[in-house]
């Protein structure tokens, strides 16, 4: 995963695409060029043979061959902001390294420059290129200063914090005032990622954590409760709490848009010929 801070002090996670992924998409996007310059070919020969000389044809050839490799790649990489029909397939998407769009300036460097290291050297550069840096970057995106980036990542459900069974008559008494926000993001954190902490660190973590919770709870929890323990008990109580306060502001809007629905509101002629009355007027 890579960080990239933006203009306003945004962190944005991006997942940078592998080796193999760019690859194939580079094969998807190469093989529908080829299929595309067999066509246009055979229409030129159909079209034009016979009729044009020799050098007229090879210019014409130049011409579509050029168009293919840059003009067409560039072209669709600038409205699509940074796919094309193989990045599309595998999910991934050509960005500057802030995390922005690329433009027509990015998208040409990186199509001029991919006839090289692509084209005539048959990927042999790109891939040696790419060996050497994080986030597989080939030539075209050193100099244009672009990378690729996964879309379609798998996003990993987080387990549900549940209440452990001890605490559970604690809880329904207990105090719990609105934690801090960057106290709830570090708890929530720590609970997801316990498991692969070690054993001594996962303990000192919890302590940690358990010393700054219990300055919101009253009264604290029984003695000998195990630090972890709390947080769960602190972190599942505090969520139930604030759904089920949700809930109770929808049900209270819901009954209070039902009463303003269900008021006797005059009928819309009547309501015009009462405007249109004159003061006085019986």
């Amino acid at each position: 995963m890579s960080s990239v801070v933006t203009g306003e002090a945004v962190v944005l996670e991006l997942k940078p695409a592998g080796f193999a992924a760019r690859g194939l998409s580079v094969m998807i996007d190469i093989v529908a060029q080829v299929i595309v310059a067999i066509l246009l070919v055979l229409v030129i020969g159909n079209v034009f043979g016979g009729v044009l000389d020799t050098a007229l044809t090879t210019a014409l050839l130049l011409v579509v061959v050029v168009l293919l490799l840059v003009g067409v790649p560039v072209t669709v990489e600038t409205l699509t902001r940074g796919k094309s029909l193989g990045r599309m397939v595998m999910g991934l998407r050509i960005v500057r390294d802030d995390g922005g769009a690329v433009r027509f300036r990015q998208a040409f460097i990186r199509a001029t420059v991919g006839i090289l290291e692509i084209y005539l050297l048959a990927g042999s550069l790109a891939f040696l290129v790419s060996l050497f840096n994080e986030r597989s970057k080939r030539l075209g995106d050193l100099l244009a200063g672009t990378y690729a980036m996964r879309e379609r990542v798998v996003a990993t459900p987080r387990a549900l914090v549940l209440m452990p069974p001890r605490l559970q008559p604690w809880s329904q008494v207990a105090d719990i005032g609105r934690l801090p926000d960057p106290l709830a993001r570090r708890m929530s954190q720590f609970l997801a990622q316990a498991p692969r902490l070690t054993a001594q660190a996962r303990h000192a973590v919890s302590l940690d954590l358990a010393a700054e919770a219990r300055q919101h709870v009253s009264p604290p929890p029984p003695e000998h409760t195990h630090p972890e323990e709390f947080l769960q008990a602190v972190i599942s109580a505090r969520r139930d709490r604030d759904y089920a306060a949700m809930m109770r502001r929808r049900e209270r809007t819901e009954a209070t848009a039902e009463r303003i629905h269900g008021l006797p509101f005059a009928p819309p002629a009547q309501v015009r010929h009462s405007a249109a009355r004159v003061p006085g007027e019986p």
